[in-house]
């Protein structure tokens, strides 16, 4: 497994202990994380301690390393990166917060890697200033960050497209935001419009363009449904906030207005509506269900937050008292993370990623070896999908660790117990190495 993403600190012994722990993190996504379960015996707890507890790594290298990464996987593709914020550590209105963006493909919804992360310490009390400081003293500063990081790291792909929540309808982020990059937000202030009117009531008035369907998964107290959305679009030039200090921020900016709302929802819920706000160019309703469908790629972000939470590694339960040791722990949990996703969203073979977003090319030869213990007579026995993908190496985890290719597809945990015995299958072909030199 590809571990180099936890950071070089140019230190041998430090940068074991970070491929230890994030091999140890990946174990144990189902079992959630303490330092003394994934050391695994005293020794190694006290190697992980030491590590976390190391000033020589940084959080900005951590990032920096697997932010490297995934600029290779961006070479001329067009990009979704997708941002949001999530709660590390609560104290009952502030507390410890990380913010993220990761990289998506476009085109086949692939997840490409981190790009950018960063944490945030939430204070009391500074709420009610907020309209008096400039965008660079408050929390919305991270939505133009992740915006920055997202030009240079994914510079090389064709297209970048940054996708956000209401929290970042921000006017700075749509004047500020940095070239070649377009943004698409959902909208959540009924904003005032250069001539006068208001975007909210100017939205209302257009008639529907078109239709489209969806498949809504299940949530708490809903079943699944499929969702008809009528489809409404418009050019709009927001006017600039009254409140805003900047005054060479410019008075107006032009963007596009994307509107679909769920007709006749008899489900006994709140009714899907999205108010999309974007850069890019909107003049048909092809353009407008595109836009749709890269907001609709939001989720993989919520998905990567509940792997490294209640569904998977279980941070918010973390009970360390020292915060750089902790923020360290949840950065490399972060990545970890992200490596579960990508096994998990290459396992049915329609994103056809390479072996290298999460496996050393030279772990081929092990996976197919691997591969091969566990194929049956059967044709659903059988692995579907190329050897050097993604896939292929999805597929075997997931007959390692106990699927047998029958029903569904492999779950988080089955797929997690595969990748353990090929770590470990991968650690006696390095001793035996090591013995014969």
């Amino acid at each position: 497994m590809t571990t180099i993403s936890l950071g070089h600190f140019g230190d041998d012994r430090r940068e074991d202990a970070g491929i230890f722990l994030h091999a140890r993190l990946v174990e144990h996504c189902a079992d959630g994380i303490s330092v003394r379960r994934l050391g695994q015996d005293r020794a190694g707890e006290m190697r992980l301690t030491r590590f976390l507890h190391n000033d020589a790594v940084t959080i900005e290298e951590m990032v920096a390393t697997a932010a490297a990464r995934t600029a290779t996987r961006c070479v001329g593709r067009d990009v979704l990166v997708i941002q949001d914020t999530t709660v590390a550590r609560s104290d009952g209105g502030g507390g410890l917060y990380l913010h993220v963006a990761i990289a998506v493909d476009a085109a086949d919804g692939a997840l490409l890697g981190l790009v950018y992360a960063t944490f945030l310490t939430r204070e009391h009390g500074r709420r009610a200033t907020r309209s008096r400081r400039p965008i660079e003293d408050k929390e919305s500063q991270r939505w133009l960050d992740g915006a920055a990081a997202a030009a240079r790291v994914c510079a090389k792909a064709r297209r970048i497209t940054m996708v956000a929540d209401r929290e970042s309808d921000i006017f700075e982020a749509f004047v500020r935001r940095p070239q070649g990059v377009d943004l698409l937000v959902r909208a959540a202030q009924d904003r005032a419009l250069e001539d006068g009117g208001r975007l909210f009531a100017r939205l209302d008035a257009q008639r529907t363009a078109g239709r489209m369907t969806i498949e809504v998964p299940a949530k708490p107290g809903q079943r699944a449904r499929t969702a008809t959305l009528a489809v409404r679009f418009l050019a709009v030039e927001l006017k600039r906030p009254r409140n805003k200090l900047r005054c060479d921020d410019p008075r107006a900016v032009s963007l596009s207005l994307v509107d679909t709302r769920e007709i006749k929802a008899r489900h006994g819920g709140e009714p899907l509506h999205w108010r999309l706000l974007t850069t890019w160019r909107v003049g048909d309703c092809s353009e407008a269900l595109a836009v749709i469908g890269f907001y609709r790629c939001r989720w993989m972000i919520e998905q990567l937050f509940r792997t490294m939470k209640t569904q998977g590694f279980g941070i918010e339960a973390l009970r360390m008292e020292t915060e750089p040791p902790l923020r360290r722990l949840i950065m490399a949990t972060l990545i970890a993370a992200v490596t579960v996703q990508q096994l998990l969203h290459a396992r049915n073979g329609t994103t056809a990623r390479p072996l290298s977003d999460a496996f050393d090319a030279d772990d081929q030869a092990l996976l197919e070896a691997l591969n091969r213990s566990v194929e049956g007579k059967t044709a659903r026995q059988q692995n579907p999908h190329p050897p050097g993908t993604l896939a292929y190496a999805a597929w075997t985890c997931g007959r390692l660790g106990g699927w047998t290719g029958y029903y569904g597809q492999p779950g988080p945990i089955v797929l997690l117990r595969g990748w353990q015995k090929i770590q470990a299958a991968k650690q006696v072909l390095v001793s035996l190495k090591h013995q014969d030199v």
